[in-house]
C-alpha cells in the first residue's frame, strides 16, 4: 500500500486525506498550526461543485452539520434597487446546495472526519525541507522529526513551503483589492435566511447573508494597494470599521449600516493570487489547492476548487499505472479549470471584468464543467474523462 504524506491539514489537505484513504492509500497528515482554529474569523461559501466533491468523499454530513444553506442570490445596485434574484447552483438538491460557514469550523469538521476514519493527523509539524529520492520522499520538520513516504502532497496554502521547494522564487501577487470580513447580530438587514445578497456598489463590492440565528455574515472588497504584514496582524478593528463605513456610505444600500453595527470581529486580508503556469509537481511531490492555484476571492470558488482537486488527484493516483501518469492526468483535468478561475477572479478584483448590468446573463461555463461530474464520480475511471472524451 502506497504511503502518502499530506503537508497541511486545512480544507485541501484534509479532503485529500479523506480521498486517498477511500482510494486505499495509507495517509498521514502533518499540519503546522497547533490547532484547527486558523482564520476562524473569516467565512466562506461552498458552491454546489464543492458540495458534490464532498459527497464523493462521503463527508457531506460532517459539513452540513455546520453553517447554513444558501438557495438563492440577490443582486442590488448602488441605490439599493434589486437587479436580480435567482437560484444558486443546485438549489433544489439539499445535498448540493451552496453552504455558508466559517473557515475554522470547516477545518475542524474535516479534521474530525479525518480522525474518525483512523487517518493519522499531527499538529505543530512545520515543514522545512523535502528530499525527493528515486523510490521515496522524505519530509523534514522544524522540530527535527522526519517522515518518509512514496508520495508527498503539498496542501499548505497560499504561502506554501512545498511550492517554494518546487518553484523557488515564485511569489503570490496582489490582485488589487483588500478584503474585509465581519459579523453582527445587530445589523439592519431584517431578512430571511437562505440567500446571499450581493451589492454592486460604486466604490466597493459587498455581500451579506443572515444565518438562522439572525447573525449577519458580511464581506467587502475594496480597491487598494497590498497591506503590509504588520497592518494585517496588529491593527485594531475600529479603524477598519470607520474606513469601511466612510466608503460604503457613498451608496444608498444596507452595507454601511451593517458594518457600523459590527463588533470587533472585523478582519482584513489582501486579495492574492498565484501566477499562471506555476509548476505543480517535482519528483514524488505535488501541490494542490491554494498552494497550486490560489485566486482572489471574487468568484468565491477557492474552497470548492480545492475539494475538486482532492477527489481528482486521488482518482488519478488510483487509476493511473504510475506516478508520472497520475500527475499528467491530474494536471490535464485540473489546470485549465483552476487557471480560468484565477484569471476571471483576478479580472473582477482588478475591475477589468465587466459583469452583466442586470446580473441576469447566463455565466460563461468554466473549462471542465462538461466533464466535472464524471471526473468526480468515484466509480468512474478518471482516465476515460481526463481529456473530455468520456
Amino acid at each position: 500500500m502506497t504511503r502518502t504524506l499530506v503537508i497541511g491539514g486545512g480544507i485541501a489537505g484534509s479532503a485529500a486525506a479523506l480521498a486517498l484513504h477511500k482510494a486505499g492509500f495509507e495517509v498521514a497528515v502533518h499540519e503546522a498550526h497547533p490547532d484547527t482554529a486558523e482564520d476562524i474569523g473569516a467565512f466562506l461559501t461552498l458552491a454546489s461543485n464543492g458540495m458534490r466533491a464532498l459527497a464523493q468523499l462521503d463527508a457531506s454530513d460532517a459539513v452540513t452539520a455546520i453553517g447554513f444553506p444558501l438557495r438563492s442570490m440577490r443582486l442590488l445596485d448602488d441605490r439599493g434597487g434589486e437587479l436580480a434574484h435567482a437560484p444558486l447552483g443546485e438549489a433544489d438538491n439539499a445535498l448540493l446546495q451552496y453552504r455558508c460557514l466559517r473557515r475554522g469550523e470547516l477545518n475542524a469538521a474535516l479534521q474530525a472526519e479525518v480522525r474518525r476514519r483512523g487517518i493519522g493527523l499531527s499538529h505543530g509539524a512545520r515543514l522545512v525541507s523535502v528530499e525527493n529520492g528515486r523510490d521515496r520522499v522524505t519530509a523534514r520538520f522544524a522540530d527535527g522529526s522526519a517522515a518518509t513516504g512514496d508520495l508527498l502532497i503539498g496542501a499548505d496554502g497560499l504561502h506554501s513551503t512545498v511550492r517554494r521547494l518546487i518553484a523557488p522564487g515564485l511569489q503570490p501577487v496582489h490582485a488589487g483589492q483588500r478584503v474585509f470580513y465581519g459579523y453582527t447580530r445587530n445589523g439592519p438587514a431584517a431578512e430571511e435566511t437562505g440567500h446571499i445578497t450581493m451589492v454592486r456598489g460604486s466604490t466597493a463590492a459587498f455581500g451579506y447573508a443572515v444565518s438562522p440565528a439572525r447573525e449577519t455574515y458580511w464581506f467587502a472588497r475594496v480597491a487598494g494597494e497590498a497591506l503590509l504584514a504588520d497592518e494585517l496582524t496588529h491593527r485594531t478593528p475600529s479603524p477598519w470599521r470607520r474606513q469601511l463605513v466612510e466608503v460604503l456610505s457613498k451608496d444608498a444600500t444596507p452595507a454601511a449600516d451593517i458594518v457600523a453595527a459590527s463588533s470587533d470581529g472585523i478582519m482584513v486580508t489582501n486579495a492574492t493570487e498565484i501566477p499562471l503556469g506555476t509548476p505543480w509537481c517535482c519528483g514524488r511531490t505535488v501541490i494542490i489547492g491554494d498552494a497550486a492555484h490560489a485566486a482572489s476571492p471574487a468568484t468565491g470558488q477557492g474552497a470548492s476548487m480545492a475539494l475538486e482537486d482532492a477527489v481528482v488527484l486521488a482518482k488519478s493516483l488510483r487509476d493511473a499505472p504510475d506516478l508520472a501518469s497520475a500527475f499528467s492526468v491530474y494536471e490535464a483535468c485540473r489546470r485549465p479549470r483552476v487557471e480560468h478561475n484565477v484569471t476571471v477572479s483576478g479580472q473582477i478584483s482588478r475591475g477589468t471584468h465587466t459583469p452583466s448590468p442586470t446580473g441576469r446573463g447566463t455565466p460563461a461555463p468554466r473549462p471542465g464543467d462538461d466533464t466535472l461530474i464524471p471526473q468526480l464520480e468515484w466509480d468512474i475511471d478518471i482516465r476515460t474523462v481526463s481529456n473530455g472524451t468520456g
